[in-house]
Order: C-alpha cells, then sequence, then structure tokens
C-alpha cells in the first residue's frame, strides 16, 4: 500500500487502531479521525510516525455534523494530496429495549452506524473514482441476526449492509465497496457484558471456539482495500464460524 492515502474513523483505540497499524505496517499513510479520543489518537500518532516520519496525522470531527464531512475529507486531501481508502470504522453501540427508545438514541446509532457513511463516502467519492479507490465497512453479524435488546444497532448495521451493496453500485467501476462483520472480537465497553458465563456461551457457539482479535478485522480490511481488484459489494463475515452454528 507505499503511497496509498487511507482515512479511518474512530481510529484510534480499539479495532480501530488495529486497522491502523496494520494498514501502516503495509505501508499506507493514514488520516486518523477520532471524536473525543485525543490522547489516544496522538499516542497513536506518535507511534507510528516513530516507525514512518510523517506517514500518520490525527483529525477531529463529531460524525453526527453531516455539514463537517466534507470538511474533512478536505483536511486529509489538503494534508497528504490525495485520498485512496476510506475505512467506516467509527461506532456507537449500546442496548436500546423497544420499550425505552427515544429520538436520541436513533439520532446516535444511526447517526454514527448508517448517516456518517453515507455522507463520508458521498463526500469522498470524487476523490476515490478519481484514485480508483475503495471503501471497508465495518458492519457486524447482526445485521442479519438482530441482537436482543439492540433493536436500534441491529438495524443501523443491517442498513450499513445495504448501503455497501447499494454503494458498490453507485460508484462502480471505479470505486469498490466492501464490509468486514465482525463477531466475537472485543467485548463492548458495556458492564451487561462481563458476566463470564455470558461470554463462555457466546463463545461456544463458535465453530473455532475461541474469540477473534482486532488483527483478524485489520487483515480482512486491508485485504478488502488493497489485494481483492474483483471484490465489491460483498461482506465478510470474521466471526469464528459463529453465524454458521447459531
Amino acid at each position: 500500500m507505499q503511497g496509498k492515502v487511507v482515512l479511518v474513523t474512530g481510529g484510534a483505540k480499539r479495532v480501530g487502531a488495529a486497522v491502523c497499524r496494520r494498514l501502516h505496517a503495509a505501508g499506507a499513510t493514514l488520516a486518523v479521525h477520532y471524536r473525543s479520543s485525543m490522547q489516544q489518537a496522538l499516542d497513536l500518532r506518535d507511534e507510528l510516525n516513530a516507525l514512518r516520519p510523517d506517514s500518520v496525522a490525527v483529525f477531529q470531527a463529531d460524525l453526527l455534523d453531516v455539514a463537517t464531512l466534507p470538511q474533512l475529507v478536505h483536511e486529509v486531501i489538503e494534508k497528504f494530496g490525495r485520498l485512496d481508502g476510506l475505512v467506516n470504522n467509527a461506532s456507537s453501540f449500546y442496548a436500546t429495549p423497544l420499550a425505552g427508545i427515544d429520538e436520541g438514541q436513533w439520532q446516535d446509532l444511526l447517526g454514527t452506524n448508517l448517516k456518517a457513511p453515507l455522507f463520508l463516502a458521498q463526500a469522498a467519492a470524487d476523490e476515490l473514482r478519481r484514485r480508483h479507490g475503495a471503501i471497508v465497512n465495518i458492519a457486524d453479524i447482526h445485521a442479519e441476526r438482530p441482537m436482543q435488546g439492540h433493536l436500534l444497532y441491529s438495524v443501523a448495521k443491517a442498513g450499513l449492509v445495504a448501503l455497501t451493496k447499494g454503494l458498490a453500485q453507485e460508484m462502480a467501476p471505479q470505486v469498490r465497496v466492501n464490509a468486514v462483520a465482525p463477531g466475537v472480537i472485543i467485548w463492548p465497553e458495556d458492564s451487561d457484558w462481563g458476566d463470564e458465563d455470558r461470554r463462555r456461551k457466546i463463545v461456544a457457539h463458535t465453530l473455532l471456539k475461541r474469540e477473534g482479535e482486532p488483527d483478524d478485522i485489520a487483515r480482512t480490511v486491508r485485504f478488502l482495500l488493497n489485494d481483492s481488484p474483483y471484490i465489491t459489494g460483498q461482506v465478510i463475515a470474521v466471526d469464528g464460524g459463529r453465524t454458521v452454528n447459531i
């Protein structure tokens, strides 16, 4: 990926940081987006720039503010001179049982997981077409099998899968658009997921009988960005076979 510039949203920590490290190791120049995780973003920038000077820059933006997304893309292109790839990784995740759903939750969960990827793709479309670039969306295996008690999140990820396939049509033939659907990779930052018995039961439903790692997602993102010139409109589940076994 030498000479290619990739924007990774929510790239400062967890899966996003793993994606950044993997792409950087492959030679990519990175635009790391963050909303509030400034220190993690700066630490990651410094870590990677120590390996290859001036290869990483950080960009702050609230992805819910759609009007600022063209400016984010413009700033990345202004900094690095081009944009070859977009990884829509940023996501909100929390429980939303039907009885308690409110409009604020709708705006947040649909905004980060569906609306922002759409309008970022729109903002980056001309440059990505010019560079014959690619988009990778981070979806979820629960896009097809909704997670109990997480109605809005499941709806948003289902929409992201549809968006992936629709964008692949809209942006062809110059731009490829695919998605990765993680399974058990990193447990959510949510106290309800801290129960070890619950975790063991979830892992038991995977064919490989183990949790995955953030780098499993990162490797697949790299593949879809750079090593799959004849793949578009697809969703790859990286879930240890859990969707086969549900």
